[in-house]
């Protein structure tokens, strides 16, 4: 039977809508806000956990056709979606980096993989859903990420900290900026985890929702240093379809699960190569494998990125391809970093749950 339209009514009829990932209705997890009511319309304010949600649309969708089921006679219905990233909470990080709500290392067990690729394009894939993000480039030894984000210059010193270089929303600091970038960074294991540590404590990151880790290759020294300086909210680990790049993931797999880093997930670059003139679809570097690995580890597995010419293009031309929303492939890496974003959400409201915090309280 139709309800009335009044406040209380339009909670009870939002209550049918569930968040998919935290599996809670909007109204319980207190994403609604501001009901108003004018004669036979009614407005509402749904403020998610994270400006990237990969079901944003469905749950507006959703809201919208609560209201009208439930409800007689109902005029308009606006929705308004917004966002609060919900944080990782911990006094270490909030010491250290107390403006940043988020850390996410993106690692790969061996080189070659595309790591720097992924790591850029989930960055500018935050910032252009609307979240507050900066990179780090931690590859010391080759850093690739002024390239990438097409930034030249040397980074200012206010008040003693280094301000990060900007480009495509996103605020990021590179070895990069700091050295001939025809000079080789020829240091030994220490001075480059040292200059790891002051991209943390002497960058003036400002409040960030995310802080994006593009890791070297493997599993040393400067892995090390990170995990032990910072905790992160987790990694994302980046693989290519064949064996021998999965028998790698399981090693990096295992080195953050031993320093207590929660794997966010598996992304697969190079998955496959669909051919511009014909369309046939070659696996290149056979297919599946991240997909395979994620369910052998049991881990998220975030999404596929194929091999394309537009992709390498953009990244030599410092014009990341996730800037480009017209570009389909900036739509695949879209919904992986949209599927990152919703594991941190996940992580965190289930931390805070454990802490026996109620997630209204973030909000």
């Amino acid at each position: 039977m139709a309800k009335q339209l009044n406040e209380e009514n339009v909670f009870d009829a939002l209550k049918v809508v569930k968040d998919p990932d935290l599996h809670r209705d909007i109204v319980t997890l207190n994403f609604v806000k501001d009901v108003k009511i004018s004669g036979q319309d009614v407005s509402f304010t749904i403020e998610l956990t994270t400006p990237a949600c990969p079901v944003r649309e469905e749950l507006k969708a959703a809201s919208v056709k609560a209201i009208r089921d439930s409800i007689d006679g109902v005029g308009n219905v606006n929705v308004e979606m917004t966002s609060k990233v919900v944080a990782h909470e911990n006094k270490q990080k909030a010491a250290v980096l107390p403006g940043v709500k988020n850390t996410i290392a993106v690692a790969s067990g061996k080189g070659g993989v595309g790591k720097s690729t992924v790591a850029v394009n989930l960055a500018v894939s935050l910032a252009r859903d609307g979240a507050q993000v900066g990179l780090v480039d931690a590859d010391i030894y080759g850093p690739s990420i002024p390239l990438m984000m097409g930034i030249t210059g040397r980074p200012q010193v206010r008040n003693q900290r280094l301000q990060p270089m900007e480009n495509w929303g996103v605020k990021v600091i590179s070895i990069g900026f700091l050295v001939d970038p025809m000079q080789a960074v020829i240091w030994r294991g220490p001075m480059a985890s040292g200059a790891v540590k002051q991209f943390i404590s002497d960058v003036d990151w400002g409040e960030l929702d995310y802080l994006v880790f593009d890791l070297p290759p493997g599993t040393g020294d400067i892995q090390l240093t990170l995990v032990q300086t910072l905790p992160l909210t987790g990694a994302v680990i980046v693989t290519t379809p064949q064996e021998i790049s999965l028998a790698d993931v399981r090693k990096g797999f295992k080195m953050f699960e031993k320093v207590n880093v929660p794997i966010l997930g598996i992304v697969e670059n190079m998955s496959y190569y669909v051919c511009a003139h014909c369309g046939h679809r070659d696996d290149i570097f056979d297919t599946g494998g991240g997909r395979r690995a994620a369910q052998e580890l049991g881990v998220p597995f975030l999404g596929d990125i194929p091999i394309n010419t537009s992709i390498r293009v953009s990244g030599d031309h410092g014009k990341p391809i996730s800037a480009d929303e017209s570009n389909p492939q900036a739509s695949a890496i879209s919904k992986i970093a949209r599927n990152m974003a919703a594991q941190i959400s996940i992580r965190n409201a289930n931390q805070t749950a454990e802490a026996g915090v109620d997630i209204q309280l973030m909000k």
